[in-house]
């Protein structure tokens, strides 16, 4: 899992068109980088309005902010700007295109700081790049398998390489379900519940089976049979068959645990793959189960609850 960053070009050019950006000075300083380790060990968030004993990451002017530098004293204005530069914050947005003070124009090329103008007002700059940033820095692992959509929700179909991933991922496709990314789907915490699942550029739309080759499954398909992305709820991994010697309790339960992926627990479903069974048909039923368990409904408590009661009955 490799520490996300994000430079300041990059946030630049991600956010030019949807903010209006316009950058009016410190354009040397576009290869200032933002490491995700310093997300974690900062108080402030990742961008805010001015803050001189916090500072954000990314400093937003608002007319409120630029009223009170105008306010201050030569001495005290110079003693400002220059502490608000000296954290070399990633850049600084002024809103609603006002006018850029000269001397924070100069401060700004003399330290090479990014210093941007846009139209928008305050509220909507620190929205958007908050949340920007948040995205592009938050945790993220690559694992292993097939990502896909199964009756809504997000499920990661894993195993040991040769185990049928892939053919049973076209059968499900065929079924009806979506596919969100082969072999490496990207996962990134972007909530403390929420894991979201991508597929990397260039594994768009496919899918490898053996025998085939690469498939293009939007081509073969359409537009309904992929999807851009889904947080991750499930796990189905295929594995070798049960020793038929195994606790019986597992019989009437299922092989269900869990599996940590970065802060949380992912429920996961282990389906033995034997000759003549119907991995697409086990797989649905899978989500299913993890649908009904979801709202409380356990259909193996409640045999043995029915169970119980039936032997009490019996016994008195």
């Amino acid at each position: 899992m490799a520490g996300a960053r994000i430079t300041a070009l990059e946030l630049f050019d991600q956010l030019r068109e949807r903010l209006m950006l316009r950058w009016v000075a410190g354009q040397r300083g576009e290869t200032r980088v933002l490491e995700a380790a310093e997300t974690v060990s900062r108080r402030p968030s990742l961008s805010g309005y001015l803050n001189v004993i916090y500072p954000n990451k990314v400093q937003i002017l608002g007319s409120e902010e630029l009223t009170w530098l105008d306010a201050l004293d030569a001495r005290q204005r110079w003693e400002t700007i220059e502490k608000i530069f000296q954290f070399r914050p990633l850049a600084i947005v002024i809103s609603k295109n006002q006018a850029c003070p000269s001397d924070l124009q100069v401060a700004a090329e003399e330290s090479d700081t990014p210093l941007w103008l846009s139209p928008r007002r305050g509220h909507e700059l620190l929205n958007h790049i908050q949340y920007h940033l948040a995205r592009t820095l938050a945790p993220r692992v690559t694992l292993h398998g097939v990502f896909m959509e199964i009756y809504s929700i997000g499920v990661l179909i894993t195993g040991d390489s040769g185990s049928g991933k892939s053919e049973l991922a076209l059968e499900l496709v065929t079924r009806g379900h979506r596919l969100v990314a082969d072999d490496a789907p990207e996962f990134t915490q972007i909530a403390p519940d929420v894991l979201d699942g991508t597929c990397p550029d260039l594994l768009q739309d496919l899918l490898e089976v053996r025998g085939l080759g690469v498939l293009n499954i939007r081509e073969m398909f359409g537009d309904t049979a992929v999807k851009r992305n889904k947080y991750l709820r499930l796990m189905v991994h295929l594995g070798k068959p049960i020793d038929a010697s195994a606790d019986g309790i597992e019989r009437l339960t299922g092989d269900s645990s869990t599996r940590r992926v970065l802060d949380l627990d992912v429920p996961l479903i282990t389906l033995p793959v034997m000759a003549g069974r119907n991995l697409s048909v086990l797989t649905e039923a899978a989500v299913r189960v993890h649908l009904l368990r979801s709202k409380g409904i356990d259909p193996a408590a409640a045999f043995m609850a029915r169970h119980t009661h039936f032997l009490q009955r019996s016994g008195s």
